[in-house]
């Protein structure tokens, strides 16, 4: 039994939820989102709450009646109040700043790195080591943040790069020197 798929989705006020064939879209104050819905699945409505119901109990359909439940939350929840994530840059001289659609960064290069936001997310840089992304769509804000991310990871060693703001960086020791040796 899928504790994901089974539980219902609640309509927040001021969110429209249209089936469409397999797509179900979603509008909302922050915008409009699309989400699958695969065959085999189906949608009640049940006045402001939105439940998920598989065909049968086959491996594939258990597997796409949570995934499809958990899209469809994350349009909601999109929709209605949006995603956040927190970008934070360490090391020294890291900085960050937006020019225009752009996102400058200096992270340790001989040279500024510089990363085109997409349609859809808004970055912002509060202060110069910390970048704050909003979008309503969760997977495209994901991947954004990864891809900055991607520009300079945490090392592990002095921490230095870039990490979300929630993530803790394993440290490893450095180079044990030589004792004894005159």
């Amino acid at each position: 039994m899928s504790r994901v798929g089974n539980a219902p989705i609640k309509l927040p006020s001021g969110v429209e939820l249209k089936v469409q064939g397999t797509a179900v879209t979603v509008k909302g104050k922050l915008g409009e989102l699309n989400s699958p819905l695969p065959e085999g699945i189906s949608l009640k409505d049940e006045g402001g709450l939105i439940s998920l119901a598989r065909r049968d109990d086959s491996r594939e359909m258990r597997a796409l009646h949570g995934t499809a439940r958990a899209l469809l939350n994350n349009c909601v929840r999109g929709v209605s109040a949006g995603w956040q994530k927190r970008l934070e840059l360490v090391g020294v001289g890291y900085r960050a700043q937006m020019k225009g659609q752009d996102l400058v960064l200096s992270l340790g290069y001989s040279h500024e790195v510089r990363y085109s936001i997409p349609q859809g997310v808004t970055a912002q840089v509060t202060d110069q080591t910390k970048i704050d992304l909003s979008s309503v769509d969760r997977q495209k804000l994901g991947q954004v943040a990864a891809e900055i991310r991607g520009l300079r990871p945490p090392e592990p060693y002095k921490g230095k790069g870039v990490r979300y703001g929630d993530e803790k960086v394993r440290r490893k020791a450095g180079k044990a020197g030589k004792a004894g040796k005159k």
